[in-house]
């Protein structure tokens, strides 16, 4: 056997070896299909997916809603518990996340709101403020609780009293799942309007 051929087993054996792990790690990544309780409420995973930049998956986000909705508009056309969750894939700086959500914020300052800019800039510092950042593994959910408000939670720990007014919540849907999306193909998948997210979520 030459030097090529056995160079060539050893790679496609590591190759095998490699792919249950891959698979094993990609699953563990995703959103649980798992039903949440919001406000009493059972919510049902609408889609997920994985944000990724230059090839580094930076976190997996799930949507929760009643029933299942594939536009932003009818998502936002009831007033009805909805949760959506982050799970961090990399360890990132708090003032990353907080560089996100004030990008948000200058792009929409001639249009939003005042009741969505401050909880908006209120939340940056919020998670810009943490020690650590935000560390691989850290969860963040963002639960719209009709009468209450949004909120905000890091590993099932409340970040800040529930922020009032819809209009917030929609304004966090919309850095996701607007005209303009954070990632156009995450949109997608929480949108469930995929093939692969139908076969995985549905």
């Amino acid at each position: 056997m030459t030097l090529k051929h056995k160079a060539t087993l050893t790679f496609g054996a590591c190759a095998l070896a490699w792919m249950p792990v891959q698979a094993s790690f990609e699953a563990v990544n995703m959103p649980s299909e798992a039903p949440v309780r919001v406000a009493g409420q059972s919510l049902r995973l609408n889609g997920g997916g994985v944000s990724s930049r230059l090839m580094f998956r930076i976190y997996a986000m799930g949507l929760y809603l009643p029933d299942r909705r594939d536009s932003m508009q009818e998502i936002v056309s009831r007033d009805e518990p909805r949760r959506l969750v982050i799970r961090m894939l990399r360890d990132v700086d708090g003032q990353t996340f907080n560089d996100m959500l004030m990008d948000y914020a200058s792009s929409r300052r001639g249009e939003a709101q005042p009741q969505v800019l401050g909880p908006m800039l209120h939340l940056a510092r919020l998670i810009a403020s943490q020690p650590q950042g935000l560390r691989n593994g850290d969860v963040l959910t963002f639960d719209w609780v009709p009468g209450t408000g949004t909120v905000v939670e890091l590993n099932q720990k409340a970040v800040t009293e529930p922020l009032r007014g819809v209009n917030f919540y929609h304004a966090l849907l919309d850095i996701w799942l607007g005209e303009k999306p954070a990632d156009p193909g995450l949109k997608t998948q929480l949108l469930g309007r995929g093939d692969a997210v139908a076969r995985t979520y549905h």
